[in-house]
């Protein structure tokens, strides 16, 4: 979450662009996305500039050759107005269509880019509150985006709204992807759980001695010992679709500046009978692993939904149809975490009943993990669970865990708390920890629920259906005891009030 000045910062910069003469937030967005795209372009080639001078191997390759140094932010942010909007207009927005678009997966993204600040004195304004956000600290440019998407009338109607980063984190954790492995997004908005894959990886897999802190401090992993899967990394490893192009171009940019510079990111909706036309490959039994937070609100039209899924799930209710999808999309052995709303988990109708009782008696579903109702806020309420399973198996127990607390504050500020007021660090241990073998507590945080319960309860796979609470039992003091012990408290408020008195005569 942003908050207090750096909000402020972001408030003033849109209202320059609307002063402007930009008035479209779409446009202002993508505008901004740009600008920040530059300075986080220009901040990874001074990170591989780094690496190369501490390695003596070049690694990735540069992005700005000789001739071009003068269209990184670093140069170009100290220029006159005039000489500033001159360079980026007319060639820096040349330089993202022709160059970058020809060397990473951005070109289709790319391709109409062009710069639409009309004033050299809007674009030193933008330049200088841009450079003022700190973009390089953990996710702040996709808290930064988040934010600038809740200003649009129309965010959030069709359920989507940006995961943490702290829930993506723990659920990539839970997964733990291999290099070797396809991992995909169905619903991938700005990529967050295909970056957050991507530094897991990194950090998993980096020499200790490779490690080294930047200047701020904040630690590097270069992930070398991956090299023998750069070429799957780099062109196969990273799938998402989405139908948002502005989604989608952010994405695209988020992941080429975590060095991924050929993913495969598409416009499309995976939903639709075009998915399986498109893209008959990815769109079954293709991944190994899927990691989503769909769209799950509203209903979409039924004749457009491919027939696949609709003979699995008799629904137009999108959070179920994507449970079917990712079903379909993975590869036997493939396994999913897909955040759902609460209503999947236990929801009455036939087509709630059918898709839980579709992972469970035709797939392994591994786990059931409840997330506090506020982990969305401020952009949304809804209680929300995880589900992880995996395609084909069989269901033997259920996991289950209830994460109380998130480290934030679960009110519209979302202020971070301190670390022993967060269960996620506790879910990743108690996970790779689990044994169904032992007897379960189900009174604790986490327990096994057997099948057949399951079954007996309707496919219901709501935490508390099968937790149970303790109630402490507490002594209370007798009435009698109650009035010696107020009668005792007058005599002394009594001897007090006396004793009072006599000083003041």
């Amino acid at each position: 979450m942003i908050t207090g000045p750096l909000k402020s910062k972001i408030d003033k910069l849109w209202l320059e662009f609307f002063a402007g003469g930009i008035t479209n937030p779409l446009t202002v967005i993508e505008q901004i996305s740009f600008l920040m795209f530059a300075r986080l372009l220009d901040v990874q080639e001074t990170r591989r500039e780094k690496m190369t001078a501490k390695t003596g191997k070049s690694g990735a390759a540069l992005m700005f050759p000789e001739d071009r140094q003068h269209l990184r932010w670093s140069h170009f942010r100290n220029e006159s107005g005039d000489r500033m909007i001159a360079i980026v207009r007319d060639e820096l927005f040349p330089f993202f269509r022709e160059e970058v678009g020809k060397r990473t997966a951005l070109g289709k993204y790319l391709e109409g880019a062009q710069c639409l600040i009309p004033k050299a004195s809007l674009m030193v304004t933008a330049v200088n509150l841009i450079e003022e956000l700190p973009l390089t600290q953990g996710d702040v440019k996709g808290d930064l985006y988040e934010y600038m998407l809740g200003k649009l009338t129309t965010a959030g109607i069709a359920g989507q709204f940006r995961t943490p980063r702290h829930i993506i984190a723990a659920m990539v954790q839970m997964l733990d992807p291999k290099p070797t492995e396809i991992v995909g997004d169905p619903a991938c908005g700005t990529a967050g759980f295909l970056v957050e894959t991507m530094l897991y990886l990194l950090k998993k897999y980096t020499s200790p001695k490779m490690v080294y802190a930047d200047d701020e401090g904040e630690k590097h992993y270069p992930g070398d010992l991956l090299e023998p899967h750069r070429d799957h990394i780099q062109n196969r490893m990273f799938n998402g679709f989405d139908f948002d192009s502005t989604m989608l171009r952010i994405a695209a940019m988020n992941l080429l500046l975590h060095d991924i510079e050929s993913p495969c990111i598409n416009y499309q909706d995976t939903l639709s009978n075009s998915f399986v036309e498109k893209y008959p490959s990815e769109a079954e039994d293709y991944f190994d692993v899927i990691l989503a937070n769909p769209p799950f609100k509203g209903n979409i039209d039924g004749d457009s939904v491919h027939a696949s899924l609709r003979s699995k799930v008799k629904t137009t209710k999108t959070e179920l149809l994507f449970i079917a999808l990712i079903v379909r999309m993975l590869k036997m052995g493939g396994r999913a975490a897909v955040i759902v709303p609460d209503g999947v988990v236990f929801g009455s109708s036939n087509a709630h009943t059918g898709i839980r009782q579709m992972l469970v008696d035709e797939n392994q579903l591994e786990a059931v993990i409840s997330l506090p109702s506020g982990v969305f806020k401020p952009y949304a309420g809804v209680s929300t669970a995880i589900l992880v399973f995996t395609k084909g198996g069989r269901t033997d127990n259920v996991w289950f865990y209830k994460v109380e607390r998130d480290g934030y504050s679960l009110d519209d500020k979302r202020n971070q708390l301190p670390a022993d007021q967060n269960d996620l660090p506790d879910l990743v241990e108690k996970w790779a920890k689990r044994d169904a073998k032992k007897k379960s507590d189900r009174s604790a945080q986490h327990f096994f629920v057997p099948v057949k319960e399951i079954r007996d309860n309707n496919y219901d796979l709501s935490v508390n259906r099968y937790r149970e609470i303790t109630h402490k039992e507490i002594d209370h003091i007798t009435p009698k005891q109650l009035i010696i012990e107020l009668t005792n408290l007058e005599k002394e408020i009594k001897q007090g009030l006396e004793e009072l008195e006599g000083l003041l005569k």
